[in-house]
């Protein structure tokens, strides 16, 4: 009889599909939502239904680029680049601000054009931010334990959550936010980070009183019914989920969409899928978020190497930041912010980047390695 053959293992490269699978699902949803949402006023506005349809499609397709390059490309590589792009981002953002240079939005300089093509650097400064973090918290993994290590790298995003927040507070909450989730899941130690949410809560509260219009923003919170049009947004966007009910009044019966809820294309559409799909629309909505911050905690405990799981926890906690503040803030459960739902809400700055993102994660599922028995 032959000997049989022994055994030897395999290594297997490895490649998340279930995470690119939910993530074409969420923006598939989330072009349905944004076409539903916005056709009422895209025809007042343009004379086009699809006015903000096309814009989203044309930001998905310029994100699929970025995405795949990342995607297909070893992720180690960009250790070299965290420096550059911590100092580009910061540039950029503070180029913002000088007069001339930046576009106004809301009254707030936030955009920078460059020939046809206009973007917020401050999206740019989210994913800028993660790289540079995993390539510091790598170098020096050991300083997480101590409150003064976590101190000294907190102190290093202190000048662009500086610029940031001067006219945009509430992305310089996510940025901050991303930088503590980082350390926190580098750092075996917990207490000093109680420390830390104390001083971002008064860093916080100081950036409130400095700005008079943050200051009506808690006005209209706590009382939208009496802040007039400051509070309008608000009440409209409640009326909405509130009259969804259970299962919603069916795809495209919204009223509240029909000229009600002010920007609801952008910041308040998850109230359009709780007033047409109901509250198990809208709980499906965040299964399917929680599904994609599932797949980013196996593919970061799977990582290869700290740096890959840093970047993907670095995705995960911008993406989960996002959805909270965005949900809290069209249920009234926080001041009014800006913030956009990740993949639904209209902007192309914003898909554009978090496709960028999610192309960073699914590189660094390609690192894993899977063994197998080969006969």
């Amino acid at each position: 009889m032959a000997e049989k053959q022994k055994r030897r293992p395999r290594s297997i490269s490895y490649f998340d599909y279930n995470l690119l699978f939910i993530l074409i699902f969420v923006i598939g949803f989330g072009l349905v939502m944004l076409y539903s949402s916005s056709s009422y006023t895209a025809a007042n506005r343009f004379s086009d239904s699809a006015y903000y349809l096309k814009r989203q499609i044309r930001a998905i397709l310029l994100g699929l680029i970025p995405m795949g390059l990342l995607a297909g490309i070893d992720y180690r590589v960009w250790k070299s680049f965290g420096l550059l792009a911590y100092v580009v981002a910061f540039g950029l953002c503070t180029a913002v601000l000088i007069p001339g240079v930046g576009n106004s939005s809301h009254g707030q300089s936030r955009w920078i054009s460059l020939g046809p093509l206009s973007f917020q650097p401050s999206e740019l400064a989210k994913i800028a931010v993660i790289l540079f973090l995993a390539v510091v918290i790598e170098k020096v993994p050991k300083q997480m334990d101590s409150l003064n290590g976590i101190v000294k790298v907190l102190v290093m995003l202190l000048p662009i959550v500086g610029v940031i927040a001067y006219n945009n507070l509430s992305t310089a909450i996510i940025v901050m936010g991303i930088a503590v989730c980082m350390m926190f899941v580098a750092s075996p130690q917990y207490k000093p980070f109680l420390l830390i949410g104390i001083l971002g809560i008064l860093f916080v509260v100081i950036f409130i009183f400095a700005a008079g219009y943050r200051g009506d923003r808690i006005e209209a919170w706590l009382h939208p019914e009496t802040a007039g049009d400051k509070g309008y947004q608000t009440l409209m966007g409640l009326y909405a989920i509130g009259s969804g009910g259970l299962f919603g009044k069916g795809l495209g019966e919204s009223l509240q969409k029909m000229g009600h809820v002010p920007e609801v294309q952008n910041d308040m559409i998850f109230t359009i899928i709780c007033e047409e799909l109901g509250l198990f629309g809208a709980v499906c909505v965040i299964m399917l978020y929680v599904l994609m911050i599932w797949r980013m905690m196996v593919i970061a405990n799977n990582a290869k190497d700290l740096f890959g799981a840093l970047l993907v926890v670095g995705v995960m906690a911008h993406i989960s930041l996002q959805v909270i503040l965005n949900i809290a803030v069209v249920t009234n459960t926080i001041p009014n912010t800006g913030v956009t739902l990740p993949f639904i809400s209209y902007g192309g700055t914003s898909i554009v980047f978090l496709m960028s993102e999610i192309g960073l994660v699914l590189g660094v599922s390609r690192g894993i390695k899977l063994e197998s028995m080969n006969t």
